[in-house]
């Protein structure tokens, strides 16, 4: 989720380092200059400096502090258990707790060890992998693998390790074997059909996306797979060991190019993230990098990752890029294996995100194929073409729609961007005022402002926004770490509407979004509806150049950290901290019951309270209480409402699921149970509200001048028709107009602007 930064221009994502695809790339373990200790050693005394003189609640460099950042470096340094030794742990246990003395004293005595072993371990390794996929597996054999790191101890001897990586090879083997069986089988399938078939076939799966382009690349396909010869299954176990092989190298090639002081920008950021989940180091490659990423156009799918243990997961899909048109992509996704084009999948598992990154993106119009995980636990082959993503999809966009005699508006805001260096660029709250004041004009008589999927963005735009909905009052409190209190308030008496007003939230609504949800559930001015509650993030972060420290030194560019500065309050004086801001009218969704928020972030700040701020409430709803009341009533009775919830259970049970079989029969009834499973829940996906979502009279004529613009309204035209909440948000403001006058959403008393300095 995007922190919150006063003064400057760029947002940040939390839980780690997060990855935009298209919009600018920096890597988990950055690449930064050759092995230099004194500049280690610098960096320690800067690091412990800066913490303790401008973070917002500092943590004491003590025994415990040394015990968490232990815990953190070791679990970063061999997530899933498969290099160290349990005599390795022994060893580093004696470090537990003296990390805070060699922070103190600029010492790196821990660090060189464990960076030393891990060079050997991995060595080490390479020698497993490649003799066990010397010769083939059998997957008759009955035996299954625990994937729950986490909980599993480290292997006692090398002769265990070795077992340990024997299970996780053949797993991932076992995997690409039977993908290649079920190719085949489909391809003697395939043989019995007629090219009209398939390509009738085709079409109704590609409904109203194919194109000649399509279907001719389509025919190209079925002409060559007619040509191929079908494998025998010694064949394609050989292949499967091939590619593992394939992959494997890869990834120790990549680890090779490594050098001290990647590793050494792991252990920074062990220490750093121990004061709060949104403090981190950034090395100097790596500033770099996020410096351009919100600036120009560049070429990807769109897509978010962040890495998790092992793991790279997809955590968002940008508006407007290839992956949100595919529609097939989605959050909590996890990429096994990357592809290109035509060529053999590599196995990404354990590679570094940068890598991964590398691998995924491309230029525009080539194709890349992701192997994802869903959460539900059934494996995904998809297929999408490159393409440039452009920064007007994350601007703010707006519907009107139609029913029963009403005429309604909803505005999404992907985030809430500005450009603090030029006064006269767009921004967030110039850009809703002008919807908002659109959709006024074309007489809707309410409105949803959509924050879902929001994680934050500048605090000046927060206000802003919140004003137009009111007449003027406090917005949001923000609280220094000297315990001063500054309240941002919205001083303009205008109110650009005063009708209707429904927020929709879901749990990655972060920082910004939560400002905005809570100052309107506040004042009682509009009704927050979504997931149980918000992300939780409730604090601000600022960037500090570490350069500026030391002026005049010859150690190079030293980077840059990213630390909690102030913490931000509800004008009710409670934090969204942890807390988050709970909906007025909860929905369920797929992944109510998973442990995503801030809550569920070690080392998170707590929640607390300061005193309220000064505000007189709404008098216009009179309708809330029943809108409310009538929502949670239809919520309750609605059959897909509840399949939903049904489906979210599954989904966290599925979650739950750590151990695989390695026998060929038992994984593939896995697999099938799956697919059976996932299709009672299939009709969520096919649901339809069946509403008229239509572009404003300015967008349809440049819609009609612009094909990409027409497309890419017309594919979130398409995805609001498939979307249960919004139609909930619509029933809630039919509940909401009536006894209010807001035909012609006609606003209150007008004063001359002032601008909000925050």
């Amino acid at each position: 989720m995007n922190t919150i930064l006063i003064f400057m221009k760029r947002n940040y994502k939390v839980l780690l380092v997060v990855i935009a695809l298209s919009v600018g790339l920096w890597s988990f373990i950055p690449k930064a200059d050759k092995s230099d200790p004194e500049k280690d050693r610098l960096l320690l005394e800067l690091l412990a400096y800066v913490l303790e003189k401008g973070h917002y609640n500092p943590a004491v460099i003590d025994d415990e502090l040394s015990k968490g950042i232990y815990k953190d470096y070791i679990d970063a340094l061999d997530p899933s258990k498969r290099f160290f030794l349990q005599s390795d742990i022994d060893e580093f246990s004696k470090y537990e707790f003296q990390i805070d003395d060699q922070i103190n004293k600029k010492e790196l005595t821990f660090f060189d060890l464990t960076f030393t072993r891990l060079m050997k371990r991995m060595d080490d390794a390479k020698s497993f992998y490649a003799s066990i996929l010397d010769k083939p597996f059998d997957f008759t054999v009955d035996e299954d693998f625990n994937t729950d790191y986490e909980k599993l101890p480290y292997a006692k001897s090398v002769t265990e390790l070795k077992e340990k990586w024997r299970k996780q090879v053949k797993l991932s083997t076992l995997a690409t074997f039977v993908d290649k069986q079920k190719y085949e089988e489909d391809k003697v399938k395939n043989k019995s059909k007629t090219t009209e078939e398939k390509l009738s076939e085709y079409r109704t799966k590609m409904g109203n996306k194919i194109t000649p382009e399509l279907e001719k690349k389509y025919l190209e396909s079925i002409a060559k797979v007619e040509n191929e010869p079908i494998k025998s299954g010694e064949q394609l176990e050989k292949e499967s060991r091939e590619s593992s092989l394939k992959s494997l190298n890869e990834y120790f090639g990549f680890i090779k190019d490594l050098d001290r002081s990647d590793w050494f920008s792991v252990y920074i950021n062990a220490i750093a993230s121990r004061f709060d989940p949104h403090t981190s180091y950034f090395a100097p490659e790596e500033k770099e990098r996020f410096d351009v990423s919100m600036s120009g156009k560049l070429e990807g799918i769109g897509a978010r990752l962040q890495k998790k243990n092992d793991f790279t997961e997809i955590t968002e899909l940008i508006s407007g890029g290839p992956a949100w048109r595919g529609k097939d992509l989605e959050a909590g996704d996890v990429v096994l294996k990357v592809a290109q084009a035509d060529g053999e999948p590599i196995e990404v598992v354990g590679m570094r995100l940068d890598d991964v990154v590398k691998k995924i993106k491309g230029p525009k119009g080539t194709e890349v194929r992701l192997t994802v995980k869903k959460a539900d636990g059934t494996i995904k082959v998809i297929s999408i073409i490159r393409d440039e993503v452009e920064i007007e999809e994350t601007y703010a966009k707006s519907s009107i729609i139609e029913r029963e005699g009403g005429k309604y508006g909803i505005i999404y805001l992907p985030k809430f961007y500005i450009d603090f260096e030029d006064k006269n660029s767009r921004d967030a709250g110039k850009d809703v005022a002008l919807e908002v004041e659109r959709l006024k004009n074309a007489g809707v008589q309410g409105i949803i402002m959509d924050v879902r999927d929001n994680g934050g963005g500048s605090l000046k735009t927060v206000v802003d926004i919140a004003g137009l909905f009111i007449e003027k009052g406090p917005i949001v409190q923000v609280k220094s770490a000297t315990g001063k209190k500054e309240v941002l308030y919205d001083t303009d008496e205008q109110v650009k509407w005063d009708g209707p007003l429904v927020i929709m939230v879901n749990e990655f609504s972060a920082s910004a979004s939560e400002i905005l949800a809570a100052a309107m559930q506040d004042y009682k001015r509009a009704i927050v509806v979504g997931s149980k509650q918000t992300f939780g993030k409730g604090t601000v972060q600022n960037i500090y150049d570490l350069n500026q420290f030391v002026r005049g030194s010859d150690v190079g560019d030293l980077g840059a950290l990213k630390t909690t500065t102030q913490k931000f309050y509800r004008i009710n004086g409670g934090s969204t901290q942890l807390e988050g801001v709970a909906s007025d009218i909860v929905m369920p969704d797929r992944y109510a019951y998973l442990k995503m928020g801030e809550k569920d972030t070690e080392n998170a700040m707590p929640w607390d309270k300061i005193e309220a701020a000064s505000y007189t409430l709404w008098s216009k709803s009179n309708n809330f209480d029943k809108a409310v009341t009538n929502s949670k009533k239809r919520i309750e009775t609605n059959p897909q409402m509840k399949l939903i919830d049904e489906n979210a259970k599954w989904v966290d049970e599925r979650n739950k699921v750590n151990v695989y079989s390695l026998q060929i029969d038992k994984f593939k009834n896995e697999q099938k149970k799956l697919e059976e499973t996932n299709k009672k829940y299939k009709s969520i996906a096919d649901y339809t509200n069946n509403l008229p979502f239509a572009a404003l009279p300015y967008e349809t004529e440049l819609m009609n001048k612009d094909s990409n613009l027409k497309e890419k309204r017309e594919s979130w035209f398409e995805s609001l028709t498939k979307d249960i909440y919004v139609e909930e948000a619509l029933n809630i403001l039919d509940d909401l107009k009536g006894g209010t006058d807001v035909k012609k959403g006609l606003t209150t008393k007008v004063k001359k602007e002032k601008l909000i300095k925050s």
